[in-house]
């Protein structure tokens, strides 16, 4: 018969409040709400682009977070299950319509199916010093601009250029092959590449 191989336990910053948790003390959850929420409400910013929503996602998160807490296995960091399960709240939240549909089409024919998809840079913005990425002309630009992308790439982009997350734990949160996360994250690089052009120029973005 074969094993079922064993899948390792994952020690992290968060593991024993975890633990103590899911042993009955309830009263550590708001530390980790309160270690978390604001990187969320970010998160859902960058998603969902309204504060509302973005407060929205963080409250169902946190909900499903709550709910769900001792099925965590510490097969992997705390901070990734965290982010399976607000990316799972988004695209549950997400509403298709005609006008998506089509902003879907229009992505895919705006990328050259000639480019080579080995997406291995992230946007040079992401390395832009605070200041730069803080005037307000251009920090909303860029904020327009990834709110632009349809949702399946806009994560991608988001939990792997701007959250900090890599390939294969990209993969793992969205239930993805790490061959389609590095297909939609270069798609969406460029997509950003030709909107930033203006700001950063063809050969930066």
């Amino acid at each position: 018969m074969e094993k079922i191989p064993i899948q390792p336990i994952i020690h992290d910053e968060d593991t024993e409040l975890i633990k103590a948790i899911i042993s009955g003390d309830q009263s550590l959850f708001g530390d980790l709400v309160k270690k978390y929420d604001k990187r969320l409400f970010r998160f859902g910013l960058r998603m969902c682009r309204e504060a509302r929503d973005a407060e929205e996602l963080v409250q169902d998160t946190f909900l499903n977070v709550f709910r769900y807490l001792n099925r965590f296995k510490f097969e992997s960091r705390f901070k990734n299950w965290l982010y399976k399960i607000a990316g799972s709240v988004c695209l549950k939240k997400k509403r298709k319509g005609p006008a998506s549909q089509r902003q879907e089409m229009s992505l895919e024919e705006f990328i050259p199916k000639e480019h080579d998809l080995t997406a291995d840079q992230a946007p040079s913005w992401v390395s832009e010093p605070p200041e730069r990425i803080l005037n307000e002309e251009l920090s909303e630009r860029i904020r327009e601009t990834v709110a632009d992308l349809p949702e399946k790439y806009r994560l991608v982009l988001v939990l792997r250029d701007l959250e900090g997350f890599s390939t294969e734990e990209t993969a793992r949160i969205l239930d993805l092959k790490p061959v389609t996360v590095k297909v939609r994250l270069h798609r969406a690089r460029l997509f950003l590449k030709e909107k930033l052009k203006d700001y950063f120029g063809d050969d930066r973005t």
